[in-house]
């Protein structure tokens, strides 16, 4: 760490973590109102459980994207923040502003919440992942701005990595494409592209980005490989990205109204997005290999060779199994799509922002890792939580395929209900799951507070020397 100011990356860290707590309670009392639907009722119906799980993840997340950028840019522009109270004050608005949607989402009806937050002037809710009133999303584009002025200025007056312009314009990317989700007009086929623009741009291309950045400016500090090496593999997995992300969005626009030369393009380019996956475990593994020192932080390491294994297996393996048009007609909207979603997020995102917060925080607390002590309680919930988000996948995708072949396809399709029951078995083997997975990101938590020795830092210095 070069420079005091980057230590605004931590309130950041620390809410991530705390929301992504959140999103996991959430999710599984979600997973039980599956099995039960008198759960919770009718204080939390599950109509407000999964908003309020999918708005956490996609909150955590942009906190981790935010504190993950005040803390490479001032070290890649090798100057101090632009201005860390602006920063501060930013994250103190945007959490104030998450808690009080969330808050609201849990104590007021939807509809009542609409009507008292100027949905009727300029309607923008009841979209999945879209839903928050029009004040906060009103609110994430002022955060955004803030955010991308504090960078750009620092970027502006610094050292200029190729590194650091990608990860910057990735974030312009970000809040650019968040500008549609202003866009809801009554019809269904104008509003899907809309809504598809923000969800599809931001998961399939934008944020492949910045998890590119990420990772790319992780393993720089910590393999010791040359920046230019790393930096043209990253040149050569965002063009990919770009390509395929840009047109593979026509998957989305399957039998909605779309024009039929979507299911061709849709198809194709979405068959090539698993591609800059692949390219990432290359990346990852050559970047390991040529490696020139080893870095006493084990734990930010297995996260950041974990996250382009997982992704690939999420992104990359379960999205192709569904982008096709022909399967898309029998599998869209059942819980093959969950699989998918679950297992990607995981992977690209989710595991890319542990990684950069294992990797920062303990440089942010005055060392260079933590203890040996504390890294086995992180490893082990980098274990405990891949493992469980596998059998999370898998019982989704058995329920899928009974819906698939029970509903969709056949001669004596049953009723829906009906292919609810016959997934019970899977249902329970994802709550089992989500329960492990939540013991998992607890043993991660756990890590922060285990103290030990710290022994290795003069001889690491030594090495960097």
């Amino acid at each position: 760490m070069n420079n005091s100011t980057q230590r605004v990356a931590k309130p950041y860290f620390i809410a991530a973590l705390a929301l992504f707590l959140g999103q996991i309670i959430f999710g599984l009392a979600a997973g039980m109102q599956y099995l039960d639907g008198s759960f919770l009722f009718p204080a939390i119906p599950f109509s407000v459980s999964r908003m309020v799980h999918t708005n956490l993840l996609i909150v955590w997340l942009l906190m981790a994207f935010m504190g993950a950028a005040y803390f490479i840019v001032p070290e890649e522009a090798q100057t101090p923040l632009f201005s860390p109270r602006l920063a501060l004050a930013t994250f103190w608005v945007f959490l104030a502003a998450g808690a009080a949607t969330i808050l609201a989402y849990l104590l007021i009806p939807y509809a009542d919440l609409a009507a008292a937050t100027g949905n009727t002037v300029l309607p923008t809710m009841g979209r999945g992942y879209l839903e928050q009133p029009l004040p906060t999303k009103l609110g994430i584009v002022l955060v955004a701005l803030s955010l991308l002025f504090n960078i750009t200025m620092t970027l502006a007056k610094g050292r200029k990595t190729s590194l650091n312009v990608i990860l910057v314009a990735a974030l312009w990317g970000l809040a650019l494409l968040f500008l549609p989700a202003f866009y809801f007009p009554e019809d269904t086929v104008k509003a899907s592209y809309g809504w598809w623009w923000v969800v599809h741009g931001w998961v399939e291309g934008d944020w492949e980005l910045i998890l590119s950045a990420l990772l790319g400016f992780i393993l720089i500090k910590m393999t010791g490989v040359d920046r230019e090496i790393i930096e043209k593999w990253m040149y050569v997995i965002i063009a990919m990205t770009l390509v395929s992300g840009i047109i593979g969005i026509g998957h989305h626009y399957y039998y909605t109204g779309a024009p039929a030369y979507w299911i061709w393009l849709g198809s194709i380019f979405s068959a090539i997005e698993p591609i800059p996956f692949i390219m990432l475990i290359a990346f990852a593994l050559r970047t390991l290999f040529k490696r020139r020192r080893e870095h006493p932080n084990k734990a930010a390491m297995l996260w950041a060779m974990g996250t382009p294994i997982v992704a690939f297996l999420g992104a990359g393996l379960w999205g192709f199994m569904i982008t096709l048009a022909p399967v898309q007609y029998v599998a869209h909207g059942t819980n093959f799509t969950a699989a998918h979603g679950h297992l990607a997020f995981f992977g690209a995102y989710a595991m890319v922002s542990l990684a950069i917060i294992s990797y920062a925080m303990p440089l942010l607390r005055g060392r260079t890792a933590n203890s040996l002590a504390a890294q086995r309680w992180e490893m082990t919930g980098f274990w405990v939580m891949v493992i469980s988000m596998v059998g999370i996948t898998l019982a989704l995708t058995g329920a899928g395929l009974v819906t698939v072949f029970m509903q969709r396809v056949g001669s004596n399709p049953v009723s829906f209900m009906e292919a609810q029951d016959y997934s019970r078995p899977f249902f329970w083997i994802r709550e089992a799951a989500g329960l492990g997975f939540l013991l998992g990101l607890l043993s991660y938590l756990v890590s922060f507070f285990v103290p030990g020795e710290y022994g290795y830092e003069t001889e690491f210095k030594r090495a960097l020397a």
